[in-house]
């Protein structure tokens, strides 16, 4: 019997989330962190969190952006790494978001989980046209404390401009605008793209239609993930 239940969820998953911004990587990696019980990394939270403990890593990687510099992969790895080893919550796995970003990134994170003895299991790609991602950026609203994200258009909240949870104001982020998308979907194309090549390469991509409902996205990677 212990053996059925262990096949409908498994018991770790170890995946990275691919996708440009407004993919939809926010929305869906919190129903894949409720069904599999898992750690969600979220770099920029991640790297906030470090620094905001005052960690050994986070107080280098503050000297370094106060600095205007980009902090290295040697750190951001040693941060996931730390994560893993004391976050109770990355005990059945973890979903990466963010990271890696370039090659050399994809590759440092492999030397260091294969070292530890938790190789990635998938890599999943949400993919969606550059002109529908305009669209989705540009109506984005965010209640800074939760990290809850809305959409003017396709996820309103209940009363405008008000978190659905706690009733505070709701943002619209300063990058969050059709100029700043295009430069970091440029960025994204250069330097992301390739990381795509290189999972394939390994046998653990796979690509879902992210322009669909976040419910359907939703099944289509567990579906990637063997469990739908």
């Amino acid at each position: 019997m212990a053996q059925e239940s262990s096949q409908t969820v498994p018991e770790s998953i170890r995946m990275v989330l691919i996708g440009p911004p407004g993919a939809g990587k926010g929305t869906q990696a919190p129903n894949l962190v409720e069904r599999f019980k898992v750690c969600h990394l979220a770099t920029g939270d991640m790297l906030r969190s470090q620094v905001a403990q005052k960690t050994a890593l986070g107080l280098e990687a503050k000297k370094i952006m106060d600095q205007g510099g980009l902090v290295s992969d040697d750190i951001m790895v040693n941060m996931i790494k730390n994560e893993l080893t004391t976050n109770p919550a990355c005990k059945n796995g973890f979903i990466l978001d963010g990271f890696p970003r370039t090659i050399p990134q994809a590759e440092k994170l492999d030397q260091m989980l294969a070292e530890r003895g938790t190789p990635l299991q998938k890599a999943v790609e949400l993919q969606v046209d550059d002109e529908l991602l305009v669209s989705r950026i540009t109506g984005r609203l965010v209640h800074p404390a939760s990290g809850r994200s809305y959409h003017k258009i396709f996820n309103p909240p209940k009363k405008e401009m008000t978190d659905d949870v706690t009733g505070e104001p709701l943002v619209q982020r300063s990058d969050d605008n059709a100029d700043a998308l295009k430069k970091r979907l440029a960025a994204y194309h250069q330097q992301t793209e390739p990381i795509v090549d290189f999972y394939k390469k390994t046998g653990i991509w796979a690509g879902v239609d992210a322009s669909q409902p976040p419910q359907t996205v939703c099944t289509s990677i567990l579906k990637c993930l063997g469990q739908a």
